[in-house]
């Protein structure tokens, strides 16, 4: 029961933040296209740590977290106002590469298929 309910939370924290990135925020280091992946809450939600996708370059990706995070207690204050929850779990940004894994993956396996075609 209490792993659904985290599940729920985390999913719930995922949408808000995204909106809080992409709608709330005016920092010029972040990118315009930037997505939160991945929320993994702690069993207390003390802690949560947050993967966010930027497309673009390694450059790019860094202001973006760098950006972020300096408005880490904003987003926090926004991620209160929107949940109701009695704890607000610290939030632990940190760039997350899984779509640029699978891509390479999905590239990779494309080219082993085409070669056997050949």
């Amino acid at each position: 029961m209490k792993e659904k309910r985290l599940s729920r939370i985390s999913e719930e924290m995922k949408r808000v933040l995204s909106d809080i990135i992409q709608n709330k925020l005016k920092d010029p280091r972040i990118h315009p296209i930037v997505s939160v992946n991945h929320i993994e809450l702690a069993g207390d939600l003390g802690q949560a740590k947050v993967g966010i996708s930027t497309l673009g370059n390694a450059e790019e990706q860094a202001e973006t977290l760098e950006g972020i995070q300096s408005a880490k207690g904003f987003i926090k204050k926004e991620l209160g106002r929107e949940m109701k929850l009695r704890v607000i779990p610290e939030l632990l940004f940190y760039n997350d590469t899984s779509i640029e894994k699978s891509i390479e993956m999905f590239e990779l396996i494309e080219e082993v298929n085409h070669g056997k075609d050949e």
